[in-house]
């Protein structure tokens, strides 16, 4: 699995071992640290239709945790499956099971607040992750998500290269409950406005693919499926809805679409042409970052030298912050990034389906 392989987690390289004092070392800070290194993490992640959570997070955190302690801690998982109510109800749950630390990735950043108050008033400090957690968070690690509605708006106008203003573009945002969704919308704005014409524009409900279909469907029907030129998709789920909109309106040239996420199936796309890019955001420095820090105020140690960033949530400000930049993935740098990184092989890729088309880019 990926393990600092890529050149932009030096700037998490401090986060070690060193910097955790060791899994001998007995925390005697403050309420909710451990003595001696028996810590035990809860780790609440918010769904299971992006493959990544599963198949990336939740392994390479356990596995950080378990070399900061030496095998010493226990992580207690749970996964929300994209519902706010049960996500508050998993952290009464870590509450009540009397974990030292909480790594939280929010369904709904507004949503948690309350239950994240009622971490800290049991003296159990909260790590955000990938999401920036409203109410009194300790740390918050992620990537810079406003760079990367910029990595995928400059994606999209180099595919559209002087065509940008011969058509429209469709803009399929995330979900206005993930405050990343903002970010990336705010990012691609900065860097599509004026140089093309957003001819529509969604917040899609839940992030789900099936919602992104039947938003981009509704925009064939507006316009016209030959007037639109490119698609900006935030994700590689929601791209993937889109796309196929695209193919069941007769469309025998696809436009540009972008994504995020890397995942299989976006990659699979990219390969055989019918995805322009995703944005590959290497999982593993995010996950490491969030286990060291955890690791680090569960046994009530400062984690000031850890720290790249300080940042601002509606409700808490300064938060201690690990911020990295991600990846425009396209099919000429497939081998070089999910491939070179084990995060998939030439096998997962190119199956029966993609053979011929990875043979075309060389991928083999």
């Amino acid at each position: 699995m990926v393990r600092a392989s890529v050149a932009v987690v030096a700037s998490a390289a401090t986060l070690s071992l060193a910097a955790c004092g060791g899994a001998e070392q007995g925390g005697a800070g403050p309420e909710g640290s451990v003595k001696g290194g028996a810590i035990k993490v809860g780790l609440l992640l918010p769904e299971n239709q992006a493959a990544r959570y599963e198949k990336f997070d939740k392994p390479l955190i356990e596995k950080e945790i378990a070399l900061l302690t030496r095998g010493k801690a226990k992580v207690v998982y749970a996964n929300a499956k994209q519902d706010a109510t049960t996500q508050n109800a998993q952290v009464d749950a870590m509450i009540a099971n009397k974990v030292n630390v909480l790594i939280v990735d929010a369904v709904d950043s507004k949503a948690i607040a309350g239950s994240v108050k009622k971490a800290k008033d049991a003296g159990i400090p909260v790590v955000a992750y990938d999401r920036l957690a409203e109410g009194p968070i300790d740390a918050y690690t992620s990537f810079d998500n406003e760079d990367v509605g910029k990595v995928q708006g400059k994606a999209l106008l180099e595919a559209l290269g002087d065509k940008a203003k011969d058509g429209r573009i469709v803009m399929m945002n995330g979900s206005v409950t993930d405050p990343n969704a903002k970010l990336f919308k705010q990012g691609a704005h900065s860097l599509l406005d004026g140089k093309v014409n957003i001819g529509k524009e969604y917040d899609t409900v839940d992030w789900k693919p099936e919602n992104a279909n039947t938003n981009m469907a509704a925009a064939i029907s507006a316009f016209g499926k030959d007037k639109i030129i490119g698609v900006y998709s935030a994700n590689d789920g929601m791209a993937g809805g889109i796309i196929a909109a695209l193919k069941a309106a007769g469309l025998s040239t696809l436009p540009p679409v972008t994504g995020q996420d890397a995942e299989l199936a976006g990659v699979q796309r990219i390969v055989a042409g019918e995805q322009f890019m995703t944005v590959y955001k290497p999982y593993a420095p995010v996950a490491e970052a969030a286990a060291t820090m955890a690791v680090a105020l569960a046994k009530g140690e400062k984690i000031d030298d850890l720290i790249n960033q300080v940042v601002d949530s509606p409700t808490t400000k300064r938060v201690p912050a690990v911020l990295l930049p991600s990846i425009s993935l396209t099919k000429d740098n497939v081998k070089t990034t999910v491939v070179k990184d084990d995060v998939y092989t030439v096998a997962e890729i190119c199956t029966d389906k993609y053979k011929a088309a990875c043979e075309a880019i060389g991928l083999n």
